[in-house]
């Protein structure tokens, strides 16, 4: 199991670079190992040469349990997203250009496609501006994840998660995707709305999606 969960973030975190959601060592990811313990991506660590034994694993309250390498020095915000919320399974942090260019204008990030609403829950939020790596931007962030998969962090980037890594990636690229399909929309002209009808209908297949089997 935990070799298996090892190698699922490592992939991901491979991903992450493929799919241009993040550049060099910067972004972070994490995964559930137990109910107290998790597995974080190290600090300042090329994602093309890291390897499993270069993962961190800590408890719910960030003491490192196995590892040499300093745990990401956003493992405050991986940490509170997992304690509050116990259907999360794995968290991703990430810089996509789009989606970052939102989160600078803290400008939520519109559901207009019905599989935003599937997938993401609805409208991606903006969290307020709190400092980088402090336990005032975990609270904050994590409060916005009872209802959605995904959240902006004010002029940061994106915050995902799932119930295993690969599913908080699906997410990211999703968030990344529409929000470049919006910013092209408007230099169209006025996107329309979905119906509110189409919004209850959908948004609440997203909890059940995230649900840890």
């Amino acid at each position: 199991m935990e070799q298996k969960l090892k190698n699922s973030i490592l992939s991901t975190a491979r991903e992450m670079i493929a799919g241009g959601l993040v550049e060099g060592t910067a972004g972070n990811l994490s995964a559930r190992l137990s109910a107290e313990r998790v597995i974080l991506t190290p600090a300042s660590l090329s994602y093309e040469t890291m390897e499993a034994s270069d993962l961190v694993i800590t408890d719910l309250k960030g003491k490192v349990i196995e590892g040499k390498r300093q745990p990401t020095t956003e493992m405050a915000l991986h940490l509170a997203c997992l304690t509050h919320h116990a259907d999360i399974a794995a968290v991703l942090h990430c810089h996509p250009v789009y989606a970052s260019m939102f989160a600078i204008n803290r400008e939520p990030i519109p559901s207009l496609i019905e599989e935003f609403d599937i997938h993401v829950g609805g409208d991606v939020p903006v969290a307020d501006y709190r400092e980088t790596g402090s336990e005032a931007l975990a609270t904050e962030v994590s409060g916005h994840l009872g209802e959605r998969g995904a959240v902006l962090m004010a002029n940061h980037g994106l915050l995902c998660v799932g119930k295993d890594p690969e599913h908080a990636l699906s997410i990211a690229l999703l968030v990344e995707r529409t929000a470049k399909i919006v910013w092209g929309a408007r230099l169209m002209g006025k996107p329309f709305a979905l119906p509110k009808s189409t919004h209850q209908k959908y948004s609440p297949l997203y909890k059940k999606a995230r649900r840890i089997n």
